[in-house]
């Protein structure tokens, strides 16, 4: 049995990354083996919990994946801990629609049997924040609170009038706080946090807030309460069954600052499938690796690298051959974005990119985000003909330019009053979209994609 938490949070923006991070930190101080995880669909959070724990964090969604998933990955990635963290997503019953919960951070703690910690960002408040918490507390009986932390607190004085007025009117401890300070900021810009790839001082400020939460924190109690947590059931997690053969396909993957976003469970589902992960950089290699046999481009930010990325005209080359060569190759978000003609920045500059995709990515003014499930509208390199498949887009880029003619990779169907659409481009092994895929959802991707690399002639993606 694993003692286990959620710290969620009234809504977005209470600071709960930092403050959960922080948490992190302390209680691996104490020598305790910290599991770290993220619900909802997020590549830049874990981030920071990953270098809190010193453990890769997963991500813990009950939308794209199934509940039996969603436990089985829980209870396999947490079994050595002897806590596991899970940070919440939005507000804490925040999910897939208004009157579901279904991805929420509630439904999560749920089907987890997990106390859950509210944190209070109390700036502005102080009874009040008892009334705030006796929302959360009654809003469903199921979702058991079992105190809170308060974030961005004036004084002691500040945090006592909020702990006093929560535990009479609730009953629920204040187990701390973290006082407001500059220096307890994390960096943000369109599409959220700054991701720890980029900027590794990030680490300094999630010690110095762990510093402070520790002079504050009642931890004892914290652990009491993970430790109150039943046992979790858990249905046998299933298995790839991997080829008969030592010989391992390699499938090139992008991974440096530019594309940065991707779901680990992809990694193994591959490896388990007979693949060797060779990560590249298109930001600095100039050649794909040896003996490419299939390659995946994730999401992440070529916007703030488009001169970098389009400089390294080798690289274009080597995508170019690799794929008159039909080796398969799988783009998400900013990796159909470095696939295009053209990138165009922020600042309205145009840089050539790959050239694979007609037309070009523009930066938009608005982010486009929500879940989404897909249909297969071709057989391909992932998924057999009208195979569906739930996802999720997150990016304030659009593709502008693309002949209409260019056969599509999925039909998104529709949700209440809208329309179907379709999405996205597949040309012969060549799929790209914006839409990003949990490929635990459907683990036979893994076992599909790599049948079509093996089924490459030896080296054909060299670069």
């Amino acid at each position: 049995m694993t003692a286990r938490l959620v710290f969620a949070a009234p809504q977005s923006g209470s600071g709960k990354t930092l403050l959960t991070a922080a948490v992190i930190t302390v209680l691996r101080r104490q020598g305790l083996v910290v599991r770290p995880f993220k619900c909802g669909p997020d590549y830049i959070d874990p981030g920071y919990h990953t270098l809190a724990a010193g453990h890769q964090c997963r991500n813990l969604d009950t939308w794209l994946c199934t509940p039996d998933q969603m436990r089985t990955l829980f209870a396999r990635t947490s079994a050595d801990a002897d806590i596991a963290v899970i940070e919440g997503v939005m507000g804490l019953f925040d999910g897939y629609g208004a009157l579901e919960d279904a991805g929420s951070t509630a439904h999560v703690a749920r089907l987890l049997d997990a106390p859950v910690v509210l944190v209070i960002d109390a700036r502005g408040m102080a009874r009040s924040a008892a009334a705030l918490v006796a929302g959360f507390q009654r809003f469903d009986p199921n979702v058991h609170i079992g105190g809170v932390l308060l974030n961005r607190v004036g004084s002691a004085r500040h945090a006592e009038l909020c702990a006093t007025a929560i535990q009479h009117h609730t009953g629920l401890p204040c187990f701390g706080y973290l006082p407001r300070n500059a220096e307890f900021t994390l960096p943000e810009r369109h599409l959220g946090l700054i991701t720890t790839l980029e900027d590794r001082s990030l680490a300094a400020v999630i010690e110095r807030a762990a510093d402070a939460l520790y002079q504050t924190c009642d931890t004892d109690a914290l652990l009491a309460l993970a430790r109150s947590a039943p046992p979790i059931r858990t249905p046998p997690p299933s298995s790839l069954t991997a080829p008969r053969t030592s010989e391992r396909v390699v499938i090139a993957v992008a991974q440096d600052a530019a594309f940065s976003f991707a779901y680990p469970e992809m990694f193994e589902l591959l490896k388990a499938a007979g693949a060797a992960i060779v990560p590249f950089s298109p930001l600095t290699e100039s050649t794909l690796p040896p003996h490419t046999a299939g390659i995946i481009l994730s999401g992440g930010f070529p916007e703030l690298y488009a001169e970098q990325l389009s400089g390294n005209t080798a690289l274009h080359a080597a995508l170019q051959g690799a794929h008159v060569a039909n080796v398969p190759i799988y783009a998400e978000c900013g990796g159909l974005m470095y696939l295009t003609s053209y990138l165009e920045d922020q600042q309205g500059r145009r840089w050539p990119m790959v050239g694979l995709l007609p037309g070009q990515s523009v930066m938009a003014d608005r982010v486009i985000l929500g879940y989404r499930t897909v249909q297969a509208v071709h057989g391909g390199p992932l998924l057999p003909a009208s195979a569906t498949i739930r996802g999720h887009e997150f990016h304030y880029s659009r593709w502008e330019g693309q002949p209409g003619a260019l056969p599509p990779a999925y039909r998104v169907l529709p949700r209440a009053s809208e329309e179907a659409y379709v999405e996205g481009v597949q040309l012969r092994n060549l799929v790209a979209s914006y839409i990003h895929l949990h490929w635990l959802a459907r683990p036979e991707m893994a076992q599909r994609f790599v049948a079509a690399c093996r089924r490459q002639p030896t080296g054909a993606g060299n670069g």
